[in-house]
């Protein structure tokens, strides 16, 4: 029993002792076994934080119980981790070298002993209590401060032995010896007995701001229920023969003097009433709790003693006032104690929840330790909140396809935005026309035209510009012959350029041909513009019709009526926007939601952890429900809106108007793609037979180069013979061959007989088509592909094919070229004006 500076005298608790305990070599041990030694070693600082706080726990009590009591909370906390990791027991693969052994903290030759953590966990709680008793004992309750600090103190020792009697007393009792002070009746006793206290102090508050009597008498009769009741318990086995007598005389005069302090203070407040009948009754009852309380304290305190005493004279005093009054005055018949109701009462404290002070949660010691049982829970918890979420999400899926797809059937918002001439077009065909906008639109086909215009024109100059080259050479050829008569035994030109001419010819037709179907694009864009400057609208939105008011208006509620519908359309916008908010809320939950600290501190059963954790969606899953339900009668509300508008606006009018201007606008788009696709078509048409031309017109240069160059050397070898000169030196010292044919007796040339004096080498009159081609000169495929193109494996056409019947190039098969009399495929085929993308319907397709 301790005591303060108050008349009042209250009561600490002592903390129980206990022996020495080596937890760190077994706990290594057991997580070398269990696990690895490389974890062993991780959390060998953890292991001597745990070895510590239990040796300070084993020495005496600090000085100060403040620093006890964090001691207390700390090593606690270490035990919630330590449970959930080290399993402790007498099993064999268990943490069996660890005993712990506590003495009773009221008779100490009392002990318990057990390999059960829980009974470590059970004493430490009972500490932290009694750590928090003393320091309640230890403020100064002659001031309001310190008694409203007494008060908190008291009322957390209370929390603590509530903790303990929840949830560690039944366990450590379980087949196992367990000491009176751990078990739930004494624990249960002393909680009233810390709620009294602290009912106590808040009534010595109340007196010293002066309270008035009433409030007084209400608190004090609790302080005095809460005394009756540990006073019960005391007397009660198995603590009646447990604890000693001064304890429960204390316990019994405090209840006493509590239940005669309400009396006092209730009567006075009758006496303010006039009811002086009820007044003298109280007023007797407690003086005779007091009489009879006295009877029993011998041996108490000589400040409680003197505390009765005061109040016992109090009392009398008001008593005979009271008396004196009710016989002189009021006369009224005072009513027995027994017919008296219950003294009011009321209470001001209640046990401090320790769930959030002793919560381990957020402790990192033996983080990397964790056991499968626990893994399971939390893939389990895992899963029950992804279905949570993935119900969920579904349902705010379905909530804004429904919206969709209801007002899309009421055609809105596009009609409503119609009045205010805000028409929009599908998304789909906005944009594809915004494609067409992007390449330059009708507007822009005349400047590709032009293009095809002035790339045929090069084909046909470059054509032409070839064509004379062979022409002058054929020219001067034909000259010489005539003037030297049989000496001009070189071949003829037109011999040697046969083929080459036979491209050029196949060139000039395909131009033509091209010119054909180029004509017939530029015919197709002057009939379709009218139909195609639709697309040349910007923006396009402008051709769309507007939805026009009523002509005529009887009461002019349109304006009303149109408000009214755009007024829920923006409610249904802003249910729209809760609910991505609300999705994102889940997931943002799910994201920060780990349990995993609290599931390796956790002891009882996972399920009720589960249901406690998962009921956090809960407040959000109500706010998509309601959502979706005010979604729903909104919906109905927009519904009735639309048609009232429907019928006021003639939106069937309108709507069909509106399909007229998609539908024109969608043949133009195909119109303008079918035209766009034939241009490009012959624009890469004309660059390939440009390329083409290009490299024949390279063949035929060469050809007129090499043959000016014989023409030169022969022209020199005709007038040597004129002027006398022999065949024989003709033959050893030029280096160009007879054109007579030599004997059968004539030795061959020797291969090396140069004339040093001709700087060019000799050349033949003819040279055979392999000589003649090379691979810059090879004619590529003309035209895109397919079916412009080159067959695989297929090599390109030579300058000069053999005389034997060959596929003609990949150029000529095209629309250009007709290779067997046909003719270009007209540009619209069948009856169908706008045929669908996979057929054809170009000018220069085959």
């Amino acid at each position: 029993m301790a005591s303060s500076a108050h008349s009042n005298l209250m009561l600490a608790i002592h903390e129980k002792k206990t022996n020495s305990v080596d937890l760190y070599r077994p706990f290594r041990n057991y997580v070398t076994f269990t696990y690895s030694e490389r974890e062993a070693q991780l959390i060998d600082d953890d292991l001597e934080t745990v070895k510590q706080l239990r040796s300070d726990l084993e020495r005496v009590p600090d000085p100060s119980p403040a620093a006890r009591r964090d001691l207390l909370i700390s090593y606690y906390k270490a035990l919630c981790l330590v449970e959930t990791r080290f399993p402790i027991s007498a099993e064999k693969h268990q943490v069996n070298a660890v005993t712990f052994l506590w003495y009773d903290a009221f008779k100490q030759k009392q002990k318990s002993t057990q390999q059960n953590i829980h009974l470590e966990k059970a004493a430490v709680l009972f500490n932290l209590g009694a750590a928090y008793s003393q320091i309640g004992l230890g403020h100064d309750r002659t001031t309001v401060d310190g008694r409203r600090q007494a008060s908190h103190a008291f009322i957390a020792a209370a929390g603590a032995f509530v903790y303990l009697k929840d949830n560690l007393s039944s366990k450590a009792a379980i087949g196992q010896s367990l000491t009176v002070d751990l078990s739930v009746d004494c624990v249960a006793m002393l909680e009233r007995l810390m709620l009294a206290q602290a009912q106590e102090c808040v009534f010595e508050n109340s007196i010293a701001k002066g309270s008035t009597p009433g409030v007084c008498a209400k608190i004090a009769r609790q302080v005095g229920i809460f005394y009756e009741e540990a006073f019960a318990a005391l007397t009660t086995s198995p603590l009646k023969e447990h604890f000693e007598k001064g304890w429960i005389s204390h316990v019994q005069l405090k209840a006493s003097l509590f239940y005669s302090e309400a009396c006092f203070r209730y009567g006075k407040e009758l006496h303010e009433k006039e009811e002086i009948a009820e007044e003298i009754a109280r007023l007797r009852s407690g003086a005779s709790r007091l009489a009879e309380a006295k009877k029993s304290s011998r041996g108490a305190p000589a400040q409680l003693i003197e505390a009765m005493n005061s109040l016992e004279s109090s009392i009398n005093a008001n008593l005979d006032r009271a008396v004196k009054e009710n016989d002189r005055v009021y006369l009224m018949r005072v009513p027995s104690p027994s017919s008296l109701s219950p003294l009011p009462a009321f209470s001001m404290v209640k046990p401090m929840n320790m769930t959030e002070i002793l919560d381990a949660s957020k402790e990192k010691m033996f983080a990397i330790l964790v056991p499968d049982s626990s893994a399971k829970a939390l893939s389990r918890y895992t899963e029950m909140v992804d279905d949570v979420i993935r119900t969920q999400a579904e349902r705010l899926q379905q909530a804004s396809e429904l919206t969709r797809v209801r007002l899309k059937e009421m055609d809105l918002p596009d009609s409503i935005l119609a009045v205010d001439g805000n028409s929009t077009l599908p998304v789909d065909l906005k944009e594809d026309v915004e494609a067409v906008q992007i390449s330059g639109g009708p507007a822009g086909l005349e400047a590709e035209l032009q293009q095809l215009r002035d790339l045929k024109r090069v084909n046909q100059e470059l054509l032409v510009h070839t064509e004379e080259l062979l022409q002058k050479e054929a020219t001067e050829d034909s000259q010489f012959r005539s003037q030297f008569g049989t000496r001009w035994t070189r071949p003829q030109s037109s011999t040697l350029t046969k083929n080459l001419q036979d491209r050029l010819n196949r060139f000039a037709a395909n131009l033509k041909q091209a010119g054909e179907s180029d004509v017939k694009i530029e015919r197709s864009v002057r009939e379709n513009s009218a139909l195609m400057s639709i697309l040349d609208r910007r923006p396009i939105e402008s051709a769309i019709p507007t939805l026009a008011r009523p002509i005529m208006s009887l009461d002019a509620t349109e304006d009303a009526i149109v408000g009214t519908l755009k007024q829920s359309l923006r409610q249904l916008e802003n249910l729209g926007a809760q609910r991505a908010g609300l999705e994102d809320m889940l997931k943002d939950m799910k994201r920060k939601d780990d349990i995993l600290p609290k599931l390796m501190t956790i002891t009882g059963s996972y399920e009720d952890m589960f249901r406690k954790e998962i009921s956090k969606y809960d407040h959000i899953c109500e706010d998509i429900s309601q959502n979706i339900e005010v979604q729903e009668q909104l919906l109905m509300q927009i519904q009735a809106q639309n048609e009232e508008f429907s019928t006021l606006f003639n939106l069937e009018d309108y709507k069909a108007s509106k399909d007229k201007c998609y539908k024109q606008i969608q043949a133009a788009i195909m119109k303008y793609r079918e035209i766009k696709e034939n241009i490009n078509e012959g624009l890469k048409f004309y660059v390939t037979l440009q390329d083409a031309i290009t490299n024949v017109k390279q063949q035929c240069s060469d050809f007129v180069m090499t043959r000016s160059i014989q023409c030169r050397e022969m022209i020199d070898d005709v007038q040597r013979q004129m002027s006398g000169l022999s065949f024989q030196d003709r033959r050893s010292s030029g280096p160009y061959p007879s054109v007579h044919q030599p004997t059968a007796s004539s030795p061959p040339p020797p291969p090396e007989t140069q004339n040093p004096s001709h700087p060019h080498p000799h050349a033949p009159y003819y040279s055979p088509p392999e000589q003649m081609s090379r691979p810059g000169y090879t004619i590529p495929p003309y035209g895109p592909p397919p079916p412009y193109h080159t067959p695989h494996g297929q090599a390109p056409p030579q300058p000069y094919p053999p005389q034997t019947q060959q596929q003609p190039p990949s150029w000529q098969q095209g629309s250009y070229y007709d290779h067997q009399g046909q003719q270009p495929r007209p540009p619209y085929p069948g009856q169908n004006p706008y045929p669908p993308p996979h057929q054809g319907g170009g000018y220069y397709r085959q």
